[in-house]
């Protein structure tokens, strides 16, 4: 029987070369993501905890009964840069073949320049070493908490964006490399980039008040702000997130 009919959280945590450390919670509310990291450290014999890596060589499944209608419900998530590990991803998790759904969320540190200082100071993350490795969860006392995908919460930090769009297509692409290219070079703060596709999520258009693509809604800092149209002009974008 797949492991799909049955309450539990998959997370993994990916290299940039490829190997692979996973965690199954049988329990949604428990998270691992700390654990990982540390387990990849100690395996690979890595300076520092390898944090850097969260959220951006992650994927999460989580599998549960809806109480009203008991039907088995399955969410998979996998951020871009682990897309191709789908096949893989189903096999730890004894799920069939399934089509996991990419996370289209930017954080900071997730940018290739970013990724890059690290390189230098753990390059044994870029080579693969044929690893898949399941982390116990008894390998702690108490479930780690899991490291957020940003710093934001009741009291953000930084700024909140969301770009909203009509389907993921090459010029949606396009338009989130050159955005966060943008934001890398000129916004000396940490933020983060949702993507919202309209056509999936046509409720977060509306609460946002949204009636064209591409829109970029600055959230946060208050009040909040919208660019509608060119995502071309840096100007138009700095007096956005400035204004």
């Amino acid at each position: 029987m797949s492991r799909s009919a049955e309450e539990f959280k998959g997370i993994a945590l990916f290299t940039p070369g490829g190997d692979l450390v996973y965690c199954i919670a049988p329990h949604k509310q428990a998270r691992w993501h700390r654990d990982l990291c540390a387990t990849l450290q100690a395996r690979l014999a890595l300076p520092t905890s390898p944090e850097f890596l969260l959220p951006c060589y992650t994927a999460t499944v989580e599998s549960w009964q809806d109480p009203t209608t008991g039907q088995w419900q399955l969410v998979a998530e996998a951020y871009p840069r682990v897309m191709r590990y789908q096949a893989l991803l189903n096999t730890v998790f004894d799920l069939d073949a399934l089509s996991w759904q990419p996370v289209y969320s930017v954080v900071a540190g997730c940018s290739t320049s970013v990724l890059g200082n690290y390189r230098q100071q753990s390059p044994q993350l870029w080579q693969y070493h044929d690893l898949v490795l399941q982390v116990p969860t008894s390998t702690t006392a108490e479930p780690a908490t899991e490291t957020p995908t940003a710093t934001f919460g009741d009291s953000p930090t930084g700024y909140v964006l969301r770009l909203f769009v009509a389907g993921y297509t090459s010029t949606t692409e396009y338009i989130l490399t050159a955005l966060q290219a943008t934001l890398d070079q000129y916004l000396q703060q940490p933020y983060t980039l949702k993507v919202v596709d309209v056509y999936k999520h046509p409720e977060q258009a509306e609460t946002d008040q949204v009636s064209a693509t591409p829109t970029l809604v600055r959230v946060w800092p208050y009040p909040a702000r919208r660019l509608v149209g060119d995502l071309d002009n840096v100007d138009r974008i700095l007096s956005l997130l400035k204004g």
